[in-house]
C-alpha cells in the first residue's frame, strides 16, 4: 500500500516546540511581548509601517472594515471566488456584499470587473490574493482611488508572494493575513492586520481588546493598575504569546518555504504543459506567487472531468481538493448573484482542483501525482 499524500502539511519542527516551551516557562502565555515582537517582525517583512495581530484573518478583515469606516448601508465589492469569510466580514459590519467576477488567468479581481460592479453606495473593495497569486492592486486602485473608495487587501494566502518587486501587502493601505495551517506561515490559528495608517492601527489594537482603556499587558505590569474604561463595543480578537512564538519561528522559515513551493510548482507546470486538457496556474506579469494553492483547470478536451480526476487521485491515495468556492452559491448569499452573472467565477469553481503542495513533498510523491494526471489524460507512461 502506498502512503497517503495530503494536499497540505504544515512545516513545523523542534524550533517551534522550543519556542512554545519558552513562552510557557516565561509565565506569559496570553497576548504579551511575543505578540508585540511578531507584529514588529511581520510588519518589517511585508514592508508595512504598522501591524496588529489577531485571532484569524476573518477577525482582521472585520477590524479592517470597521477602522476604514465601512458600515450599514455601504456596498463592498468582493469576489465571490473566495472562501466565504471574505463575504461574511462584510455582513459583520452590516454592509452589503456586491459580487464581482474575476480574471480567468489569476482568479483575482481586476479594474474591469470592479468597474462593472460599482454602485453609488460603494464604500470599499476587498481584493483577494487568491491562492497566493498577487492581485494587481495598482490596476484596481486606478479605478477606486479617484472615487475615494478604500481597498482592503485580503492577503490571507499571500505571505511570501511579491507584487511589482515588493512583498504582497506593501502597496496596500490596509491588508489582512491568515496564519491558518493551510497557509505557508502558520500559528495554528491566527491573523494579522497591516496598514500604512497609525490611526487605523491604533483603533484596531483598541478594538481587538474589548476597547479597554488600559491594555491587558499594562495591567499585568502594574501592581495597582488604574480602573479601565470601555469606550465602545469591542471584541476579543487577541493572539496569544504561544501562537506568536510559533509565528516568529515560522516567519524565519518563510523564504525557504516559498522557494520549495515554487520549485514544486515549476515541476507540476512542466508536466502539465505536456498534457492536453489541463491548464495550470502561473505567475502573473505583475508579480510572483507563493503557490499557497496550486490549482489546475480541467478543460473539455481532457478525457475526464474534474470530479473524475479527483476520484482517480483519491483511488491512488492522493488527497486533492475542489477549487476555490463561489460564495454566491451558498445559502446566505444566493440572492446576491448579479444579473450580469459571474461566468468566470463559475467556470473556475466548477472545473479546477488543487494539487498537493507542501514543503516536505518528496520528488517521488510528486511524481505519483503527475503519473495520475498523465494516466487520466491518456498520456502513455
Amino acid at each position: 500500500m502506498s502512503e497517503r499524500i495530503n494536499v497540505m502539511v504544515p512545516w513545523l519542527g523542534r524550533e517551534e516546540a522550543d519556542a512554545v516551551a519558552q513562552a510557557i516557562a516565561s509565565g506569559w502565555v496570553a497576548q504579551g511581548p511575543r505578540v508585540a515582537r511578531f507584529e514588529k517582525e511581520f510588519a518589517a517583512f511585508v514592508e508595512a509601517p504598522f501591524a496588529v495581530a489577531t485571532t484569524s484573518c476573518t477577525t482582521a478583515l472585520h477590524l479592517a472594515l470597521i477602522v476604514t469606516g465601512v458600515g450599514p448601508g455601504d456596498d463592498v465589492i468582493i469576489p465571490s471566488f473566495s472562501f466565504v469569510a471574505t463575504t461574511n466580514a462584510v455582513r459583520y459590519v452590516g454592509a452589503n456584499p456586491v459580487f464581482a467576477d474575476v480574471d480567468l488567468e489569476t482568479g483575482n479581481l481586476t479594474s474591469a470587473t470592479v468597474s462593472a460592479a460599482l454602485t453609488p453606495a460603494t464604500k470599499a473593495v476587498i481584493a483577494v490574493d487568491q491562492g497566493g497569486v498577487p492581485v494587481d492592486l495598482g490596476d484596481i486602485r486606478s479605478v477606486t482611488d479617484p472615487l475615494g473608495i478604500v481597498v482592503v487587501e485580503d492577503a490571507a494566502c499571500g505571505a511570501g508572494s511579491t507584487y511589482r518587486g515588493r512583498p504582497v501587502g506593501a502597496s496596500a493601505e490596509i491588508a489582512a493575513w491568515s496564519f491558518h495551517p493551510r497557509k505557508l506561515l502558520t500559528t495554528g490559528e491566527g491573523g494579522m492586520l497591516t496598514t500604512t495608517r497609525e490611526d487605523w492601527a491604533a483603533r484596531a489594537k483598541h478594538l481587538r481588546e474589548h476597547a479597554m482603556s488600559v491594555s491587558a499587558a499594562d495591567r499585568h505590569r502594574s501592581v495597582l493598575p488604574p480602573a479601565e474604561e470601555y469606550s465602545e463595543v469591542g471584541f476579543n480578537y487577541r493572539m496569544t504569546d504561544l501562537q506568536a512564538a510559533v509565528g516568529i519561528v515560522q516567519l524565519g522559515r518563510l523564504p525557504e518555504i516559498v522557494a520549495r513551493r515554487r520549485e514544486i510548482a515549476a515541476t507540476y507546470r512542466a508536466a502539465i504543459d505536456g498534457i492536453e486538457g489541463l491548464r495550470a496556474v502561473r505567475d502573473p506579469e505583475h508579480g510572483t506567487s507563493n503557490f499557497q494553492s496550486f490549482w489546475v483547470e480541467v478543460l473539455p478536451s481532457y478525457p475526464t472531468d474534474r470530479e473524475g480526476l479527483l476520484e482517480a487521485l483519491a483511488l491512488a491515495d492522493i488527497s486533492a481538493r475542489r477549487g476555490i468556492m463561489a460564495a454566491h452559491r451558498q445559502p446566505p448569499y444566493r440572492d446576491l448573484t448579479p444579473e450580469r452573472g459571474l461566468p468566470v467565477t463559475e467556470r473556475l469553481t466548477d472545473n479546477t482542483l488543487i494539487l498537493p503542495v507542501f514543503h516536505a513533498l518528496s520528488d517521488g510523491d510528486q511524481q505519483r501525482v503527475i503519473d495520475v494526471l498523465r494516466a487520466s489524460g491518456g498520456v502513455s507512461p
